[in-house]
C-alpha cells in the first residue's frame, strides 16, 4: 500500500499543470505580500512619515506609546495627541489617515470634527481588556491570505480532478481489472491526494508567515483584533481575540478548507469522464455557497458556512458564536471537512471501482 500511495503521490507532483499551478500560488503569495508591506504608509504628526518598512516602524512607535489595556484615559489621550481637529466646512476628521492607531481611535472614539464623541471603552468594547499594540501588519497579512487561499482552493481542484477520471483513457481497464485495481489503488489514490493536500497547504502557509514575521515581525500577536482600522473587515469578528489567536483559527480553517476541496473533489473525479470537467464542476460547487440567499444572520448559515468556500473566507465562520471556554463555531469545521473527505473518498472509490471497462 506505501508503494501505492508514493507512486500517486509521484504522478500528481510530477503533472506540469500542477507544477504551474502550484508556482502561481507560491508567486501571488510573494507579490501580495510584499506588494502590501511596500504599499504601508504611515505619517507620526510630528513630521516623520514613510512607505514599506519606514511605516512599519512609525506605527510600531506610535502605538508603543499606548501599548497595553486600553482605558478612557488613553483613549482621551490619543484623541489628543492623534487625532486632528477639523471645521465645520472641512473635511470629515473620520476621512483622514495618518497611521493605523490614528484610524482605529477615530473610527470609534471621534466624531466628524476630530473631538471626543462620547463613547467610553465599555460602550464600545463591553466590559473585557482591550490590549491594544501593532495590529496592522498581521491583520493585512490575515486578509491576504484569505486571497490566497481562494487561489490555492483553485489549484487543489486542478491537482486532484485528473485522479481518476485521467485514467478512463484506456488505463482504467488494466487498472480495474488487475489483482488491487478496485480495491487498494482506489484507496490509494484517495490518500495520495489527502497528503498531497495537507503538504502543499503547509507550504504555503509557511511561505506567508515566514513573509509575515520578516515583513512585521512578531509584535502584536498578543494583542487584539478589535481595535483595528475599519477596514480590516478581520476586526468585525464580534470577540475579543488577540491576532495570534484568529491567525490559529485562520490556519486550522486552512487545512480544514483544503481537505473539504479535496473530498468534493474526489467525487466529481470519479464520475466525470475528463478532468476539465471534472474540475468545472468542482468549482461550481465551491462558489455556490456564497451564491445562495442565506445572510450570515440567518439560522441555515451555520449549515451553510461550514462549507469550505467559507473555511477561506473564516471571518464570516468565526462570527458565527462563541462556544464554552471561548472557543468559536468555527471549530466545527473540523467534523464538516472529515465528513465531505470521508464522504467524497468512499463515493469516488464505489464510482470508480464500478465504472465499465470493455
Amino acid at each position: 500500500m506505501k508503494k501505492l500511495i508514493g507512486f500517486e503521490l509521484k504522478k500528481l507532483f510530477s503533472r506540469r499543470l500542477t507544477q504551474a499551478a502550484f508556482a502561481l500560488v507560491l508567486l501571488l503569495s510573494f507579490v501580495l505580500d510584499f506588494s502590501t508591506y511596500q504599499n504601508k504608509y504611515a505619517f507620526d504628526g510630528a513630521g516623520r512619515e514613510g512607505t514599506g518598512k519606514e511605516a512599519v516602524e512609525i506605527d510600531k512607535e506610535v502605538v508603543e506609546r499606548y501599548a497595553g489595556v486600553l482605558t478612557n484615559e488613553k483613549v482621551q489621550r490619543m484623541l489628543a495627541d492623534l487625532v486632528p481637529k477639523t471645521g465645520e466646512d472641512e473635511i470629515n476628521a473620520l476621512y483622514i489617515y495618518h497611521n493605523a492607531t490614528q484610524s482605529a481611535i477615530s473610527a470609534r472614539f471621534a466624531d466628524r470634527y476630530g473631538s471626543w464623541n462620547g463613547s467610553t471603552v465599555a460602550d464600545v468594547f463591553g466590559e473585557e481588556e482591550v490590549t491594544i499594540g501593532y495590529v496592522d501588519g498581521w491583520l493585512s497579512v490575515s486578509r491576504d491570505l484569505v486571497k490566497i487561499l481562494i487561489f490555492f482552493s483553485l489549484f487543489l481542484m486542478v491537482m486532484t480532478a485528473p485522479v481518476f477520471c485521467g485514467e478512463y483513457g484506456g488505463v482504467d481497464q488494466i487498472l480495474l481489472a488487475a489483482r488491487y485495481g478496485r480495491t487498494k489503488c482506489a484507496g490509494a489514490k484517495a490518500v495520495a491526494c489527502v497528503l498531497a493536500a495537507l503538504l502543499t497547504t503547509t507550504a504555503v502557509l509557511a511561505l506567508n508567515l515566514a513573509m509575515a514575521f520578516a515583513f512585521y515581525g512578531g509584535e502584536g500577536l498578543d494583542c487584539s483584533i478589535l481595535f483595528a482600522q475599519m477596514t480590516y473587515i478581520e476586526g468585525g469578528i464580534p470577540f475579543n481575540l488577540t491576532c495570534g489567536t484568529m491567525l490559529a483559527y485562520q490556519t486550522l480553517l486552512a487545512f480544514t478548507g483544503a481537505l473539504g476541496v479535496v473530498g468534493i473533489t474526489l467525487i466529481f473525479s470519479a464520475a466525470c469522464k475528463n478532468p476539465m470537467v471534472a474540475l468545472a464542476a468542482s468549482a461550481v460547487v465551491y462558489g455556490l455557497p456564497v451564491l445562495l440567499p442565506v445572510s450570515e444572520t440567518n439560522p441555515l448559515f451555520r449549515l451553510v458556512g461550514l462549507f469550505p468556500t467559507y473555511h477561506a473566507q473564516f471571518v464570516s465562520l468565526m462570527s458565527v458564536e462563541q462556544l464554552g471556554g471561548g472557543a468559536l463555531y468555527a471549530l466545527w469545521a473540523v467534523p464538516a471537512a472529515a465528513v465531505l473527505l470521508a464522504g467524497g473518498s468512499v463515493l469516488a472509490r464505489g464510482i470508480f471501482t464500478k465504472h465499465q471497462v470493455s
